[in-house]
C-alpha cells in the first residue's frame, strides 16, 4: 500500500492511498488547485475520494472533484450537510461495503460533532492488504482484524491539555469539546491495545493539533506500544 499525505490538521486533510492500481483520495479538505499540484496535474488517476463527514477541512474540494468526474463516496448526512450532489456522487452506510476498482471500502461510523460522519477500512483484493482510515473521532467501537496500515488521528495528549490549560494557552471552556469530537494518544493507545497488530506495517499519525500535541513524544509512545514504523503526516 502506497501512503501519500497530502495534507493534515485543521487547516485541511487529504491523503492519496493506492494498491499499484486503484487510487484512491481520503478526504480532500484543500484546494482542488493544491491537489492537481500534488499529483502532478494527474486528477485523472485518482479512482475515487473518500468523504469522512462535511467539515471544511475535510470536504472543501469536494464538489470540484465532482464537477472534475472523480466519484466521491460519502454519508447521506455528509451529503446533505455539505450540498453534495451530482452523477458522480454515491452515498454510502455504515458496514455498506462498496468495490471501488481493486479495493473493498468498509465504511464505519465515527463519533464527532457532524451529520454522519465516517471512518474507512479498506481492503487491497490483490495485495490483501488493509488499511484503516480513522480521523475526527473521539473513539470507536470497532476492531480491525488483519489491518497492516493505519491513518488514524492522535490530535493531543490529556497531559498537554492539562498544562495548556494551566498556562493560559488552552480556554478550559474548549476542553470538552475536544474530548468529544477528537481522538487523544491516550485512546488511540487503548485502540491499538484491543486490536491484533500481528499484521500490522505502518501507523501514519494524522491531525496533531498545533499546540496541544508533542509529534516526536507521539511517535515514541506509539512506536514502543506497537513495534512498527510510525510516521507522522
Amino acid at each position: 500500500m502506497i501512503i501519500n499525505p497530502i495534507a493534515s490538521g485543521s487547516s485541511g486533510n487529504c491523503y492519496l492511498v493506492s494498491d499499484g492500481r486503484t487510487s484512491l483520495l481520503l478526504d480532500a479538505g484543500i484546494s482542488i488547485k493544491r491537489i492537481r499540484r500534488a499529483l502532478r496535474f494527474g486528477l485523472s488517476s485518482i479512482d475515487a475520494c473518500l468523504i469522512t463527514h462535511e467539515h471544511g477541512d475535510h470536504v472543501l474540494a469536494a464538489k470540484d472533484l465532482l464537477r472534475c468526474a472523480v466519484p466521491v463516496y460519502a454519508s447521506a448526512g455528509t451529503t446533505r450537510a455539505a450540498g453534495l450532489s451530482g452523477s458522480f456522487l454515491h452515498v454510502v452506510a455504515d458496514q455498506q461495503t462498496v468495490p471501488i476498482g481493486t479495493m473493498l471500502v468498509t465504511p464505519f461510523d465515527a463519533q464527532h460533532d457532524a451529520a454522519e460522519p465516517l471512518g474507512f477500512y479498506i481492503t487491497a483484493r490483490d495485495t490483501r492488504e488493509k488499511l484503516l482510515y480513522l480521523t475526527d473521532s473521539y473513539y470507536t467501537k470497532y476492531s480491525f482484524p488483519g489491518v497492516t496500515h493505519m491513518i488514524i488521528e492522535c490530535n493531543y495528549s490529556e497531559e498537554k491539555l492539562r498544562e495548556n490549560v494551566r498556562d493560559g494557552i488552552l480556554p478550559a471552556d474548549r476542553v470538552p469539546r475536544l474530548a468529544h469530537s477528537h481522538m487523544s494518544l491516550e485512546t488511540l493507545l487503548d485502540l491499538l491495545r484491543s486490536n491484533d497488530l500481528s499484521s500490522l506495517r505502518q501507523i501514519w499519525l494524522c491531525h496533531l493539533s498545533n499546540d496541544n500535541s508533542s509529534a516526536d513524544d507521539f511517535r515514541r509512545q506509539v512506536r514502543q506500544a506497537t513495534g512498527t514504523e510510525v510516521y507522522i503526516c
